[in-house]
């Protein structure tokens, strides 16, 4: 009752399709149990396939976003720049430098690894190629060069995306160049970006590259061969480049297929990420449920986590307004296909626990409970906050979302109290002050197996302690918060998008709306008031104008 309105028809009059496909997928149709009132599914597709298809919420589809392009006639992409998988022979306009005496080769497969490429991972006969330095043979430090296209920046800030495949020796290195023109420079100048190296590993790895480059650029990458033996060599595939920001952190989870099949529903079924680091030096964790809570089972269930950290005496708490983001990635080849699904959670300094309290995002330490690393090493988890219902089974397998029996969940925390239109609730108690916490590092890679690896972040700077605190009882009404400023008691008071509590308790509520009609009616009083002395001072002026004349007429008829 109340919702029938979701299910008026209109004719092309109305609404217009923009000569686009009727589209199932799309991120704005309903689920065929939508609005339901009653046993039966409230929408029935004409193609029965398709029913549990219809109410996806993971990205646009394709069609939505030819739907976009031609109602705001988009004819570029604001942040895409290029995508290549190899399966042309041209390989994307790429090019060979001639400084090297090797050359990178493109293959379908490599007797010492990859069996496949990444894009098809050998499920297509006649395609599925990747690009390959070989090596096995040649001096140490020879090198093979493969430089993009020319590219043009528009935004200043560029994320390289690509997997890498090494099957030669730990000491074989691959690097990352930008070779930037500019006027002063028209034959170009190279920069070193990241140099990957590692251990050889039978499988393909997600890397993330951040760029900042303002002019135009090609992307370098350079091969080099170690000293150690080596059977293979060093291989590229899927390479997406776009004007965004890197994640911060990208939790590979291998085996997938196992733990979905093998795992019970509940915190029986539950795996932790590696601890991470955000920016302010806050340490979180991300826990898994895969195969959903007891309460929703048949889901994926995804939930962040503050941990205690190195830096937590010199941050502030409660946390408050991080911004964690959690992506699972939708592994398509080209990033302008994917349908990644993604959930943010956001620090509220004000959020309470549910069963006492305490603030829900205050120190690990003084709201968590004690675990264990698998190396032994103890330490504090806060409670988690996210979702049940992250992503069904069901349209985890409709994507690229398991690939190589992997899954990748890309992770990102961030400040975002930038963007509050009001003053923050809670003042700090300290203020971070280090160069280490505050800048952005290299995207951090890691793969979930036996054993977990640690992560610290040491300040180097002794942090400034800040004088206002929390008062001893809280006279402020309205779930305000009492803060103690200058020796003074100062009501914190909430608000949100259109509304607001105000006064010295917080005991009066405003609203945009309420401010809307004020202005009206001190509009309307002004236009009457103003109306009222025009209408006065012309009447006035009437009068006179008619007694001048008057008086004239009466002068002319006595001369």
């Amino acid at each position: 009752s109340g919702k029938e309105h979701n299910f008026n028809k209109y004719d092309d009059k109305t609404s217009d399709s923009l000569n686009v496909p009727y589209d199932y997928t799309s991120v704005m149709h309903y689920s065929q149990n939508a609005f339901k009132n009653g046993t039966e599914p409230t929408i029935v597709t004409n193609i029965p396939d398709f029913m549990d298809v219809i109410g996806q919420r993971m990205d646009f589809s394709d069609y939505d976003l030819q739907k976009l392009n031609r109602l705001y006639n988009c004819s570029s992409s604001l942040s895409f720049m290029d995508t290549c998988s190899f399966e042309l022979e041209n390989i994307c306009g790429m090019i060979q430098s001639s400084d090297d005496n090797n050359e990178w080769q493109r293959l379908s497969q490599v007797p010492a690894g990859p069996n496949t490429d990444h894009t098809n991972m050998g499920e297509c006969e006649g395609s599925g190629y990747f690009m390959h330095f070989d090596t096995s043979t040649g001096a140490a430090g020879s090198t093979a060069t493969l430089e993009s296209r020319i590219l043009y920046p528009k935004r200043g800030f560029q994320c390289l995306q690509f997997y890498f495949y090494n099957s030669g020796h730990e000491s074989d290195r691959l690097s990352v160049w930008v070779k930037e023109y500019t006027s002063s420079h028209p034959n170009g100048t190279s920069r070193l970006i990241e140099e990957i190296k590692g251990s050889p590993a039978s499988y393909w790895q997600l890397h993330h590259v951040s760029l900042n480059v303002s002019s135009k650029f090609r992307v370098v990458f350079q091969g080099t061969k170690g000293s150690g033996l080596s059977k293979g060599g060093l291989s590229i595939d899927d390479i997406n480049l776009s004007e965004t920001q890197c994640p911060h952190h990208v939790w590979h989870i291998r085996n997938f297929t196992h733990l979905l099949n093998t795992s019970p529903a509940g915190t029986k079924g539950r795996i932790y990420s590696p601890p991470f680091y955000s920016s302010k030096g806050y340490a979180f964790q991300v826990s898994l449920y895969v195969n959903g809570t007891a309460d929703n089972p048949l889901n994926l269930a995804m939930y962040l986590h503050l941990i205690s950290g190195a830096n937590d005496d010199q941050l502030q708490w409660p946390c408050a307004w991080q911004q964690g983001t959690m992506i699972l990635l939708d592994q398509h080849p080209d990033i302008r296909q994917r349908m990644s699904n993604q959930r943010s959670i956001t620090t509220d300094p004000l959020k309470l626990s549910d069963s006492s309290s305490n603030y829900f995002w205050d120190r690990p330490d003084k709201v968590g409970s004690l675990e264990t690393f698998p190396n032994g090493t103890e330490f504090m988890r806060g409670p988690g906050s996210g979702t049940s219902a992250f992503l069904t089974h069901q349209r985890l397998r409709s994507r690229n979302f398991i690939k190589e029996d992997s899954v990748y969940i890309l992770l990102t925390m961030e400040d975002i109290s930038h963007l509050l239109s009001t003053q923050p609730s809670v003042s700090p108690t300290f203020v971070m002050n280090t160069s280490t916490a505050n800048t952005i590092k290299p995207t951090t890679v890691i793969t979930t197996t036996t054993t977990t690896t640690t992560a610290s972040v040491t300040p180097t700077e002794k942090p400034e302690t800040e004088v206002p605190s929390f008062c001893p009882d809280n006279p402020c009404e309205n779930d305000g918060v009492c803060v103690i400023v200058d020796n003074e008691q100062v009501c914190r008071c909430p608000a949100g998008d259109s509304w607001w509590y105000m006064g010295e308790k917080c005991e009066r509520k405003s609203s945009t709306q309420e401010n809307t009609v004020v202005a009206v009616s001190s509009t309307l009083a002004v236009f009457v008031v103003m109306l009222i002395v025009t209408i006065t001072t012309a009447v006035c002026l009437k009068k006179k104008y008619s007694q001048s004349k008057e008086n004239g007429e009466t002068l002319g008829l006595e001369v």
